[in-house]
Formats: structure tokens, sequence, C-alpha cells
């Protein structure tokens, strides 16, 4: 190695590493640090834009390519770590949570729990710290998916802690009360549960908090964008006009200033039906397009289209049996997505790798682009 300032050739060498969403180098950005040389080692500690960042490897490789270049034979050693973004006037969270994803949907019926798990489970298979908040009061799907109908979160010193499954920290109202029992709640007293249930659980550290929302708009929503504010949306809609129609509502709240949420886009459900053992044929049966109107409509992109994938069944369960049924263990017939015992042979499983894939980018150049250093030269590139 050149007896000229190692460290300033080393960033030189790094400076032509592109991060491919952020279109700047990696020494601009400030991602590069702890940087440590001597006569047959480069060491230094590259700073990620997300916790679930997809890219890793590609930088990593890129920046072992570009000091290769510059100082064959070299032995490269990269730590990794996470960029923190900050922002003036940012509003505090509860302690420890970071971005939060909320799942909505104008509609009810369109899927948003089963897409609200599986983001969650996918998120956690990138390597980020995840947790899934099931704030739909009236109609909890989550201890259902996740196969948690009657565990209770553990209570430590007054603070809940949610269920860990398989890696993915979850909660839901339904584990707190009776299953079958309704909650016959007006609004204020659903909101002012669910953020005692936000702010009396030890969340730990983690990466994303995804909510799977009521649907429609109201209290609840009012309430968590108040006590969460700066969060992300994602809204999940099927084809048919009468899903669209809501979804146009749900989006149209998002937009809200007063509310602070950032509409990321759209999860088209139910796009098509795949028969059993044909998936190479598709039957459109709620519509077609729909979900592409609307992103065109918001200007925000059509995120992922979700098929409906045929799967032999045994037979309808009766609702008697359907607590012992969803608490065994799932046969390869089961249809629960996220399941942590059935998440890695889910035929859904790569639709939701590219969703979680696509969210974690899209959060990290949004706070990128609003952070205090970056935000006018991002903004105008």
């Amino acid at each position: 190695m050149s007896s000229a300032n190692p460290t300033e050739q080393i960033l030189e060498a790094l400076s032509t590493v592109v991060d491919p969403d952020l279109k700047k180098d990696l020494v601009y950005l400030n991602m590069v640090e702890d940087v440590a040389v001597d006569s047959n080692r480069i060491s230094f500690t590259l700073l990620l834009t997300t916790p679930a960042c997809p890219l890793r490897d590609q930088l990593e490789n890129d920046c072992r390519v570009a000091l290769n270049r510059a100082f064959p034979g070299v032995r490269v050693e990269i730590k990794m770590d996470v960029r923190k973004w900050e922002r003036k006037g940012q509003q505090p969270r509860p302690k420890g949570l970071g971005s939060v994803i909320l799942v909505l949907s104008g509609k009810g019926g369109v899927g948003k729990s089963t897409v609200a798990a599986g983001l969650a489970r996918s998120l956690s298979d990138l390597g980020a710290r995840v947790a899934l908040l099931d704030a739909d009061v009236h109609g909890p799907s989550q201890p259902i998916i996740w196969r948690l109908l009657n565990q209770r979160p553990e209570i430590v010193q007054e603070k809940m802690r949610p269920i860990d499954c398989g890696g993915v920290a979850v909660l839901s109202l339904g584990m707190l009360v009776d299953p079958s029992q309704p909650l016959v709640w007006r609004g204020p007293m659903a909101g002012n549960a669910l953020k005692q249930l936000v702010t009396d659980t030890d969340w730990g550290t983690i990466d994303y908090l995804v909510i799977d929302m009521p649907p429609g708009t109201g209290d609840v929503h009012l309430t968590l964008a108040q006590l969460l504010p700066d969060s992300y949306a994602v809204l999940v809609t099927t084809p048919h006009e009468l899903a669209l129609a809501d979804a146009r509502k749900a989006a149209a709240m998002c937009q809200m200033e007063s509310m602070r949420i950032k509409l990321l886009g759209f999860v088209e459900n139910m796009s098509w039906f795949s028969p059993v053992h044909r998936s190479d044929e598709r039957y459109y049966l709620f519509g077609q397009g729909g979900g592409s109107v609307l992103a065109k409509e918001f200007e925000v992109p059509l995120l992922a289209q979700f098929p409906l994938l045929a799967r032999v069944g045994s037979g309808p369960k009766k609702p008697e049996n359907l607590e012992n049924e969803m608490s065994a263990h799932p046969s390869d017939d089961d249809l629960a997505v996220a399941d942590p015992l059935e998440w890695q042979k889910s035929p859904y499983r790569p639709y939701f790798q590219v969703l979680s894939s696509s969210l974690a980018r899209a959060i990290a150049v949004h706070q990128a682009s609003t952070s205090d250093r970056m935000s006018e030269d991002l903004q105008t590139r």
C-alpha cells in the first residue's frame, strides 16, 4: 500500500460505489465509518440505509471490487451497521419503536390481515427486528393466523411482552379477551384501548412495527396517527369496484396533512385466480387493473399483486373445532400464509419477499430525503 494517506486512498476508492436507491456515492452519504488499515488488511464499517436492506450483498460486493481494484491482494473486512437519519422537529415515539407501517384497507375481507402478517414475516427474513400489532379491535385475526388462540402475553414489571413467533413479536387485543365474545365498544373506547396497548407494552428495540389496522377510517386511525406520527401506510384492496371505492377514501385519509401518514403504495390482493396444478392459467374473478388505476390516481406505486391460489383442502371445518384445529400442528393443506411453521413452503412467500424489499427501500429513500443533511440535495436530484 502506498505511503500516501491510506485512509484517503480507501475513501477515494469507495467513492466510486453508488447507492442504487439514493443515487449518491457511499462516502458522500457518510455510509463509511471506522476505516482502519495496515500492511495487508483494510477494515471499515458500512452503514446501511435500512435494517432490512435488500441491497446488502450488492453493496458489500461493490465495495470489495472497488478496493481490490485499488489495492490488489489486500484483505478486506467489512462490518455492517444501520445509518440513522435525523430530522429536526420529528415527533417522539414510544421508546424502542423504529419505522411504523400501517397496513390499511377501505373495506373488510380484502386480505389486509394476511398481508400484514406476511409483510412482518418477510421483513424479519431480511434481518430486521419486527413487531406486529393487531389493531383491528372488533375483528382481530392475528391470533388465528399465528395460532395463538388462548395464549396470553407475559406481564413483566407492569408491561406486556409480545409473543415471539419465529422472530416476529406479535401482540393483539384478541389475546386479552374471550375470542368468542364480541367487543361492543364505541369508537373512543376502542381508540383508548389501542393507545394503552401501544404504551403499556415492552417492545424492546425494533426496526419495524407493522400494524394491522381496522378497515375504513375512524377513531383508531386518528388515535394511532397522533400516537405514532410520521408513519408509513400500505393500502390493501382487491380489483373489485366496491373495494376500490372504499380504498380511495382510505388513501385520501392518508394524504390529509393532519394525519402525518406517508402512503407508500397499494397492494392488490386476489388479483386473479389460478387452479390447482394449472398455475399458468389466470381467471380475473374480481375485475382487472383496479389497483393500477388507484396507484396512478394517487401518484404512488402499485407495490404488489397477490393471486388467489387454490390449494387442496380437507373440507369445511366445524366452528366448534376451529380452536383446536388452529392450535394444532399445521398440515400441508393449511392456508395460514404467515405461520412460522408453514412459511418456508408457502406459495405466497416470493410475493411477500418482493413487497418487503420494495417497502424497505422506499422507507430508506424517504427517510434520507427528509433528513436534515440530505433533504435538499436528494429531493432535487
